[in-house]
């Protein structure tokens, strides 16, 4: 590292002998242009020698600089760049250069060292959440399986209320594990993805209907308006996106409240809308309303786990689709999904 440091050139360096690089070059040039111009075309002489001097001396000064800058600013634009993939999680960056530049060959081994660190702790991380939610999965299960036995005992009423909040209760962080699991295998892609062709609007009829109790336990209304549409992708991968947008607009709706869906196939894209009359979206929770574990209900009173929206933008993401979450101007939220439609190609 020492040896890289002596060798190389320190940035105000080349910047000071760019700069009278370029002063020492622009007015040579410009004298010998002047004395040619002057020869065979006989500048006029309202323009005294001096000011012409000075009008080339600056053009080819500032074409000079341009050039000298652009060569010196280019691996600090590279690195700009990689740095901005690297904000969007793209931890695969790796970059070289022959810049003899002190600083730049500095920062450059800097970033390489902090990609490779970044990318080992994104694998250990992915590694722990997929090996601790495994492990928790068996347990929960057998807690969950002795509590149903349990329901064909005969129990006293507070006994009853007990084994229906554990079950209630195992069962979300069932849930809960579940969906990370989902989460990290989608990561790291290690899910196959199967395609196969289906009735996109059936599989959301059906993620609706296996919904019932919880709409009608609100006596929420429906409007539902979906196209007839086919539609090839991961069936049972998908029936995640409905069901949890669903779920989640069902949530936050109001007591007697509507619940507007709409399902239309445009040329080469579907797109699917979801409107319910809930409170809405904050400003400062549109920027991580897709994020693992956030909840914009701070205290957690209401169901959930924060990942059920993070679940959603993954498997669209992963499909090639876009999702957005905005407020209506009428009150309410509105979720829009468009995915593409390649039948050729895997999601």
């Amino acid at each position: 590292m020492e040896q890289k440091k002596e060798k190389g050139l320190r940035i105000r360096s080349c910047l000071t002998g760019a700069i009278w690089l370029a002063l020492v070059f622009s007015t040579v040039i410009s004298a010998l242009l002047f004395a040619f111009l002057n020869h065979f075309f006989n500048l006029p002489g309202s323009i005294p020698v001096l000011g012409w001097l000075l009008i080339f001396n600056t053009l080819i000064a500032g074409l000079i600089t341009s050039f000298i800058n652009a060569k010196l600013l280019e691996p600090i634009t590279r690195l700009s760049k990689a740095m901005k993939e690297v904000s969007r999680g793209d931890f695969e960056q790796h970059l070289e250069t022959n810049s003899r530049i002190a600083e730049v060959g500095e920062s450059y081994q800097s970033f390489n060292v902090m990609t490779k660190e970044l990318r080992a702790t994104e694998v250990l991380q992915m590694d722990f959440v997929s090996n601790v939610s495994h492990e928790f999965k068996t347990p929960i299960n057998a807690i969950e399986g002795y509590t149903m036995l349990l329901q064909g005992e005969e129990l006293s009423q507070e006994q009853e209320e007990y084994v229906e909040k554990i079950l209630f209760n195992t069962q979300r962080l069932s849930g809960l594990v579940g969906n990370i699991l989902l989460l990290s295998k989608l990561e790291n892609q290690n899910i196959p993805m199967k395609k196969t062709e289906y009735r996109l609007d059936e599989q959301i009829r059906q993620a609706f209907l296996s919904l019932e109790t919880k709409w009608t336990e609100k006596e929420i209304g429906f409007q539902v308006e979906l196209e007839e549409v086919k539609y090839t992708g991961n069936e049972g991968l998908f029936m995640h996106i409905w069901m949890n947008l669903l779920d989640n607009a069902i949530k936050f709706s109001p007591a007697k409240g509507t619940i507007m869906m709409f399902l239309k196939q445009e040329k080469d894209s579907v797109m699917f809308i979801l409107e319910d009359e809930g409170p809405g979206i904050e400003d400062d929770v549109k920027t991580r309303i897709f994020d693992k574990f956030y909840q914009a209900d701070g205290s957690h009173k209401a169901e959930g786990n924060g990942l059920g929206l993070a679940l959603v933008k993954r498997i669209v993401d992963s499909a090639g689709g876009t999702i957005k979450a905005e407020n209506r101007e009428y009150g309410g939220c509105r979720f829009v999904v468009e995915l593409p439609i390649q039948k050729d190609e895997t999601i």
